[in-house]
């Protein structure tokens, strides 16, 4: 007797074929069999009228603290995802010297935008190495979950306080590649660096793997290369690549004899010449023997930026220091004619590069107040205020963030909805350079929509004519999986791991963003729910019904070499 079966669903299966009417039928975590079952079952889902599909699987998120008060993972099981890989920009929270949960704590919630107060009451920090930190896991979760070892703690780890700005000796080198080699024996999907201006930690300082030299990294890289089932990740910077960048992405590839895929490239008709300079960096890659990969969000990027975190805000120069201040002082900084005059100033200078766009205040719009007399502003752009009151548009921005005690949400205005923008997406979804991804999910909690992004492409699939559903759900779920390898995950087929999600096609999509408070310590994210996820199945068990939780957590945490293969470089042997 079969443990379940699903019937009468219209099977897209992964790989890019065309969908057909089968039953699938699931016996100890695996498929068992594909197509007409007579055979009984202990469980039998209805699908009828639904896409029955291989479960989503996103590579890049941040659920690394998350994990240890959302068994869900939350909320990506709901938008279809059943296997998440963390542990991304060089941030995971392992390995873990002594004393060091503190700095990682802070990091976290600078340059993540993960709720201080949740990473202090919702996480232990009470391991030390990467094996320890894995097995606190094993059994808890919902979704399978693999995590990237993160530069930042491997330097934290060895280097101390000396981390965040000094360069690396030989022995320290040497001591990374030893704990790096020890977290990879002991699970580790990979390794993961940043070199991206806008990562700084608690202190306003460059996080730890900004200050690693070319050496350092290659030398991490080769390490990475001596373990089976291993990847690498990496964001090189923030806007356009220089060739430094392209030339650092395909020597780390080449070093570790794997594929490399950063973050994130941003496609639409405005900047057309930073992403297609981003995409080349691959071709460049290419002709040295590397592979490269752009991730690509297929949606829209709703931001909202705040003066408590302050993330993005800091990578205008001359701001970082101000977001190393404790509130209050930075509130009295704020309230400052003179500071204004400066922090303005630098915004808009040649200095500020790409993120010069941020600094026209006048088209930024107040997302979401958090005091009563700040309410009245929810929904209005900053221009149409400044006009009213009589202000220059930067001195009405903050003087609402100061009433509002720097909580206020703003979202700059987004660009990319014409259709000219989906036509480009659409291109470099079907491009061989790139992978659809980039959630960041479990990060940036008061800033992003990312998250949706699965739900989000299946809406556009279905309302703008995208792609067609069966090369959608291809790029969702056997391209993420084979490039890291993830052993029998991706497709729905004889022999292959039971994880399944069952949708709507006519009806999925995210909903709108809203604000949840459901943190540690009542701490609040933004949030939006998915409309036509059913059944979401991970290794046979139900972890979604009727889109509601079932309360199971089935997932496996997913070590190299035992749950992935290695991926090499084509044309090049591999470990």
């Amino acid at each position: 007797m079969l443990d379940t079966v699903i019937r009468g669903g219209t099977l897209i299966d992964g790989s890019g074929a065309e969908r057909r009417e089968a039953d699938v039928g699931i016996r100890d975590g695996r498929i068992e069999a594909v197509g007409e079952i007579s055979e009984a079952a202990r469980a039998e889902i209805d699908a009828g009228g639904h896409i029955v599909a291989p479960g989503f699987v996103d590579i890049h998120t941040h659920y690394d603290a998350q994990a240890f008060w959302d068994s869900m993972l939350s909320p990506s099981p709901f938008h279809g995802v059943t296997t998440v890989v963390g542990g991304n920009c060089g941030f995971s929270i392992a390995p873990l010297a002594p004393g060091a949960g503190e700095y990682l704590m802070k990091m976290l919630s600078r340059v993540e935008g993960m709720p201080l107060e949740s990473l202090r009451e919702g996480v232990p920090w009470d391991w030390t190495s990467f094996s320890e930190y894995l097995d606190r896991l094993e059994g808890k979760l919902a979704v399978n979950a693999g995590f990237m070892v993160g530069h930042s703690a491997l330097r934290r780890s060895v280097m101390g306080e000396a981390a965040s700005g000094g360069a690396a000796s030989t022995e320290d080198v040497a001591a990374m590649q030893a704990l790096l080699a020890e977290s990879l024996a002991g699970g580790g999907l990979g390794f993961s660096s940043s070199w991206a201006r806008t990562h700084n930690d608690g202190a306003g300082k460059p996080v730890p793997s900004r200050a690693a030299d070319r050496d350092e990294i290659l030398a991490l890289c080769r390490t990475t290369g001596e373990f089976p089932g291993t990847s690498l990740e990496f964001i090189p910077t923030i806007g356009p690549f220089a060739e430094e960048h392209c030339e650092i992405m395909a020597e780390m590839s080449l070093a570790a004899g794997r594929a490399l895929n950063w973050n994130v490239l941003v496609a639409q008709t405005m900047g057309r010449e930073i992403w297609e300079g981003q995409l080349a960096a691959s071709d460049y890659a290419t002709e040295r023997g590397a592979r490269v990969l752009a991730l690509t969000p297929p949606l829209v990027m709703e931001v909202r930026l705040n003066f408590v975190s302050g993330f993005v805000l800091d990578a205008f120069p001359g701001w970082a220091d101000l977001f190393g201040l404790p509130l209050d002082e930075r509130k009295k900084r704020l309230a400052d004619p003179s500071e204004r005059e400066r922090l303005d100033a630098s915004a808009n200078s040649e200095e500020a590069g790409v993120f010069r766009a941020l600094a026209q205040w006048e088209n930024i719009s107040i997302a979401e107040t958090f005091s009563e007399s700040t309410k009245r502003f929810e929904g209005r752009r900053i221009g149409e205020i400044a006009k009213e009151t009589g202000k220059k548009p930067f001195d009405a921005m903050l003087d609402i963030v100061l009433e509002d005690d720097l909580r206020t949400s703003l979202q700059p205005a987004s660009y990319g909805h014409d259709d000219e923008s989906w036509k480009i997406r659409e291109e470099i979804w079907r491009d061989p350079r790139s992978v659809i991804g980039a959630s960041d999910a479990g990060a940036h909690l008061d800033m992003i929509n990312t998250f949706v992004y699965t739900t989000a492409l299946l809406e556009a699939v279905r309302e703008r004519g995208l792609l067609s559903l069966e090369e959608a759900v291809h790029q969702l779920t056997q391209v993420p999986a084979e490039l890291y390898g993830l052993h029998e995950r991706g497709r729905l087929a004889e022999g292959f791991c039971a994880d399944v999600t069952i949708f709507d096609a006519d009806r999925v999509a995210p909903t709108p963003l809203y604000t949840r408070h459901d943190l540690p310590a009542g701490a609040s994210r933004l949030y939006a729910d998915a409309i036509g996820v059913e059944n979401v199945l991970v290794n046979g068990c139900e972890i979604v019904r009727g889109g509601e939780a079932t309360g199971a957590s089935p997932g496996t945490i997913l070590r190299s070499g035992r749950d992935t293969e290695t991926v090499g470089i084509p044309g090049r042997a591999s470990t």
